[in-house]
């Protein structure tokens, strides 16, 4: 390995992803970012100057060992810094993409504070598809059976990050899943282009492999109540549902033909596999040659526009109240998206839906707006601008503004406590809720989140659990 001083690591330039062509790729399904070589890999570690206190580490939701995982990458060890992450991370192919480091390792880097921040996310990725494809997925050891059994609801983020921690830890561990696939929004979500699908599931069965007992299409609150799964002989339970309820504009004409929630579009193309019609035959807005709208600033917006684009979309454009500024979809999703050519309209509000007499949508009124002061987001709040309204040509609308709690657990367990939003209330050091032996994290709890935070809650919630199991 090279040997290289602070002074002359500071002079080397952080290392571009390669990526696909931005024309080539607005057209297919396959992942935007290629990946680094091992080159490239070994070249980025060498930019870490090797803190004596990584604060990087203070920026991971899971705490990573990011200082001591890059320093095998720069000595050629990939296969030891794939060991290194997953004593804290079991999905690191996944964060490694998804993630936004930007804000939360990379933005710690001290690297970072008169350069580029050294490429956490980046080599994450290199050193997980490294390991899968040289040897594959690598379990760890158990340490014995303990007796106890955990339930834990939902297969997204949280609840596979609680269980791969729970399972290693010697307690038996079920996932219940209510759709007919696991992986949550990793997998009816997150787009193919930004995280293949074969990658979760591969990643899914380690856990398997693990001894992590899956059971698919089980709607908690109806197929068993959280009661029913603790006079089964569960010890603990564990909700990790996220928050899959959609928002909607609550404007007129939202009920027309062409008018979706980010979730139904997201899910018939990613899940229900709708973009590879008709090899799979299901129903999707046909958007060849068609001019499409997504109203929102997030990353799920971001991944409406792009997929609408893909399936053939004449003009597919991102409408936002707000200037680029305030918008909180992540920086590398808003170039991709600029470069294969999707349309943004700032400080633009939808007011109307405009449909046809046979009831299909033709077009959307927007009004234009101007900033005022900041609200609760700390956002600057827009506020309307008289008289400036105007019509835009729209074949197909996809609301994407955000998403609520599914009101099943609510109704059917009264002795949980949640608050006004109908998020489940918890103490957030150990995840517990106000009904013994049930803890929940992830978006159920924080609102629409990160993947990685919803992590970061599901192995805090397994610590939790654990302690709670060994005083039983």
């Amino acid at each position: 390995m090279q040997t290289l001083s602070n002074k002359e690591k500071m002079k080397i330039p952080r290392q571009a992803m390669p990526e696909q062509d931005s024309l080539e790729r607005s057209k297919n399904f396959k992942e935007v970012n290629l990946g680094f070589t091992e080159e490239l890999a070994k070249l980025e570690a060498l930019r870490c100057i090797q803190c004596p206190k990584p604060t990087c580490i203070e920026g991971c939701p899971v705490g990573v060992n990011i200082k001591d995982f890059i320093q095998l990458v720069a000595e050629g060890d990939f296969l030891g810094a794939a060991a290194k992450i997953k004593e804290d991370n079991m999905l690191p192919a996944v964060c490694g993409r998804v993630c936004p480091q930007e804000e939360q390792c990379e933005a710690k880097c001290i690297v970072g504070k008169k350069n580029e921040p050294v490429a956490i996310g980046r080599l994450e990725r290199f050193v997980a598809d490294f390991e899968r494809e040289h040897v594959g997925i690598r379990t760890p050891v158990l340490k014995p059976k303990t007796g106890k059994k955990i339930a834990i609801i939902g297969s997204g983020p949280a609840g596979l990050s609680c269980a791969g921690d729970l399972i290693q830890m010697g307690h038996d561990v079920t996932v219940f899943e209510a759709l007919h696939e696991l992986g949550g929004v990793l997998i009816y979500g997150i787009p193919e282009f930004r995280l293949p699908k074969e990658i979760v599931k591969i990643e899914i069965e380690s856990l398997k492999k693990l001894g992590v007992d899956f059971q698919t299409n089980a709607v908690i609150g109806f197929t068993d109540t959280i009661d029913e799964l603790m006079s089964n002989g569960y010890d603990a339970v564990f909700i990790a549902v996220g928050a899959g309820l959609p928002y909607f504009l609550k404007i007129s004409g939202e009920n027309l033909n062409g008018v979706y929630s980010a979730n139904e579009f997201l899910t018939r193309v990613n899940l229900m596999k709708a973009y590879r019609f008709p090899e799979f035959d299901t129903p999707v807005f046909n958007c060849k040659d068609k001019n499409i709208a997504v109203f929102g600033g997030g990353n799920t917006a971001m991944d409406a526009v792009r997929t609408s684009k893909r399936l053939g979309a004449k003009n597919a454009y991102i409408i936002y109240r707000r200037s680029d500024v305030e918008m909180p979809a992540r920086k590398e999703e808003v170039h991709h998206a600029k470069q294969e050519g999707i349309e943004f309209i700032f400080l633009s509000n939808p007011v109307e839906f405009i449909g046809d007499k046979d009831g299909w949508l033709q077009g959307v009124k927007l009004q234009k707006m101007e900033l005022g002061e900041p609200d609760a987001s700390g956002r600057r709040k827009p506020v309307p601008i008289e008289g400036s309204e105007y019509i835009l040509d729209i074949d197909m609308a996809v609301i994407a503004v955000g998403n609520g709690s599914n009101p099943i657990i609510q109704k059917t367990t009264p002795d949980l406590q949640f608050n006004k939003w109908g998020n489940i209330v918890v103490d957030e050091n150990t995840m517990k809720t106000s009904k013994a032996g049930v803890f929940a994290g992830g978006d159920i709890v924080t609102g629409g989140a990160t993947v990685i935070l919803a992590m970061g809650a599901g192995r805090k919630a397994a610590a939790a659990i654990n302690d709670y199991l060994t005083k039983l």
